[in-house]
């Protein structure tokens, strides 16, 4: 009883502060508080929730037979749109808090929403090495589900809650994106509902400049009702070897040396400064040494890019045998190093063991409860960004992201780029080599100003002839942004599909010079 009485005189003072300070005083400067007593219990309930519901579908076997239903739903209120004139634009229902980028879209309010509770896996086929999935399937439900089967998907893009939707219609990209290219190289199928209600399915031989044309286009040609993915055999372990190197050129000479290896499995590089990074490298496996086994997915252990920090600091190489579940999820605990910004003592070993299995806190749930004044606050001095660009020019992008926002860790992922038809592919006709580089965090360079910093980094990007993810503030101009993007294909089937009158053009959706 005395414990409950000391909680309840502990709330109560922390209620009189807050009221003392002002809320929204304390959610600017002080947002570990509401974060910590609020939104990571709150988490954990949307977590219990989906993962039960995930059970009962699984175990009632109903995804596959509901999901022609669900379909036909969706087809009854396009329809419904067009019998009414059609007077405004279409978008998925879907509250634009619940999604995992950063930016807040207006145009919810102003478009028909159409409600899409797509989110299950339909179907595993082993045969053919593919799985059918509903575009609101999490990649931490995917390989929940996966793994145990012995299956896994080529690429899988960190965050638990990043949706396979996201990851057609935006993009994704992991560490194995040197093999097998962007989240959507591993595509096989889509389906759509398109602007006159009819459901159509697209491959590489089947409407393929419909398939090549849905990634990056954001929702604008049509809604995705489900996709099919390769699998790939899983393995219990990625084997990962860990490198310091120091100085800028050896950095991207290793780095690019490592990811033309077809050999490793993976490739990652946290660059911690200009002349710092570790380099890391895994292969997948069955077999490990027990004293070398690293469960870095458990609530109690270090965030992982202050673990990889201990091999550049101690100025050695190591191996470890990451348990691959472990390792797919390494970043999200940390949400990167997101979370050392709203949480600042997060890693502290005390409050990893006594509140880490309640982290991270839902994105969508920060979004939701950020405020107008955190909002501004984050988009003067704070950067998330993730840049594609040929690994020829890496070296040369690094040093222009230190002088522009002296961001670190700076997240290095490398990538096949093929030369396919749709929104992005290389410079020439040859499959290339890219490089994402990942700015998440406050710039320290002293003369950061949002807008106009980041349409310098977007002018030299495009410049390289690199690309901008669209989940992130793009603040280019409509022929700034068509002049990165390659919208040949994407304009010709808007004018031939009627989804002009139906959807937004990508550009007036995500671009910050278009939105209102």
């Amino acid at each position: 009883m005395s414990a409950v009485w000391s909680l309840g005189a502990g709330l109560l003072l922390l209620l009189l502060w807050v009221r003392h300070r002002g809320l929204e005083a304390v959610l600017v400067h002080h947002r570990w508080i509401f974060v910590c007593f609020f939104l990571m219990p709150l988490s954990i309930l949307f977590d219990v929730y989906y993962q039960l519901r995930a059970w009962a579908v699984r175990r009632m076997h109903s995804a596959p037979r509901l999901h022609g239903q669900r379909v036909r739903h969706i087809q009854e209120q396009v329809r419904q749109w067009k019998d009414e004139g059609g007077r405004r634009y279409m978008c998925t229902g879907r509250p634009g808090w619940l999604t995992v980028s950063l930016r807040v879209g207006k145009y919810k309010k102003t478009h028909k929403n159409i409600m899409i509770n797509l989110m299950d896996v339909l179907e595993v086929d082993s045969e053919r090495q593919v799985v059918r999935v509903e575009p609101l399937v999490t990649m931490g439900q995917l390989t929940a589900y996966l793994n145990p089967m012995g299956w896994t998907i080529p690429v899988v893009p960190e965050l638990d809650d990043l949706t396979v939707g996201g990851l057609i219609m935006g993009t994704g990209i992991e560490s194995s994106s040197h093999i097998y290219g962007l989240f959507q190289h591993t595509c096989v199928a889509y389906e759509l509902v398109l602007a006159d209600g009819s459901l159509v399915r697209c491959s590489p031989i089947e409407n393929s400049d419909l398939f090549y044309a849905v990634p990056w286009s954001c929702g604008t040609l049509g809604f995705l009702v489900a996709a099919e993915i390769k699998m790939i055999p899983a393995k219990k372990y990625i084997k990962l070897f860990y490198e310091p190197v120091r100085g800028l050129r050896n950095i991207c000479e290793k780095f690019t040396e490592e990811s033309k290896k077809k050999e490793n499995s993976f490739v990652e590089g946290l660059v911690y400064s200009l002349e710092e990074a570790v380099i890391m490298t895994g292969v997948l496996t069955d077999e490990a040494e027990p004293s070398k086994i690293n469960r870095i997915g458990n609530y109690y252990k270090p965030w992982f890019f202050k673990h990889v920090e201990k091999y550049l600091k101690a100025n050695k190489t190591g191996i470890e045998y990451i348990p691959s579940r472990h390792y797919y999820h390494r970043h999200t605990r940390s949400i990167f190093w997101e979370l050392q910004d709203i949480i600042p003592f997060g890693n502290n070993p005390v409050f990893r063991y006594l509140f880490g299995w309640m982290v991270p806190p839902k994105i969508s749930l920060l979004k939701l409860t950020q405020g107008e004044a955190i909002r501004k606050l984050y988009e003067q001095h704070h950067v998330v960004q993730d840049m594609l660009v040929p690994m020829k020019s890496l070296e040369k992008s690094i040093q222009t992201f230190h002088v522009d926002l002296n961001v670190y860790p700076l997240w290095l992922c490398p990538f096949i780029l093929p030369n396919n038809p749709g929104m992005v592919h290389p410079k020439g006709d040859e499959t290339e080599l890219y490089v994402d580089i990942g700015a998440y965090g406050e710039p320290k360079t002293k003369q950061f100003e949002a807008r106009a910093s980041m349409r310098q980094m977007e002018k030299f990007v495009r410049s390289v002839h690199g690309f901008q993810m669209l989940y992130a503030d793009c603040y280019m101009t409509r022929e700034e942004f068509w002049d990165m993007f390659d919208g040949s294909l994407y304009h010709s089937l808007r004018e031939q599909m009627n989804c002009k009158d139906a959807f937004p053009e990508v550009y007036d959706k995500i671009c910050k010079a278009a939105r209102h």
